[in-house]
């Protein structure tokens, strides 16, 4: 069965940097592209990044965290990483780690999910 277990979330303030790990088992890891969404109260889960399979040599961002967050996975230990700097207010949201197939922002093609961590950024 897969599981995905995130970690690294907490408060912060804007300005700060921040990195989310997710932890993966019970799948082929090689196999999955890795994103990461996340979703503030009241909106809907949106895309953050992703980083494709096997050798994780493309990675993909949503407009607004672009040059902030960085994405990387390490195949060895079945994880990926999302580095983030220069938090924002608005990045305040419950942050997923997912395992998907396919269109790598497209969050439809995203088989297997974490149960999140909040991040929390104050101005």
């Amino acid at each position: 069965q897969a599981q995905l277990v995130e970690s690294g979330g907490g408060s912060v303030q804007a300005g700060d940097s921040l990195t989310l790990s997710c932890a993966a088992s019970g799948l082929n890891f090689n196999l999955f592209n890795m994103g990461w969404f996340r979703q503030a109260p009241g909106k809907e889960r949106e895309f953050v990044a992703a980083v494709s399979n096997w050798s994780g040599t493309r990675s993909w961002y949503r407009d607004s965290v672009k040059g902030r967050a960085t994405i990387s996975r390490d195949n060895a230990k079945n994880t990926v990483v999302l580095q983030m700097t220069n938090l924002k207010p608005e990045d305040t949201a419950a942050y997923y780690c997912a395992a998907g197939i396919g269109r790598a922002q497209e969050r439809a093609d995203y088989l297997h999910w974490g149960q999140g961590t909040q991040v929390t950024v104050s101005s």
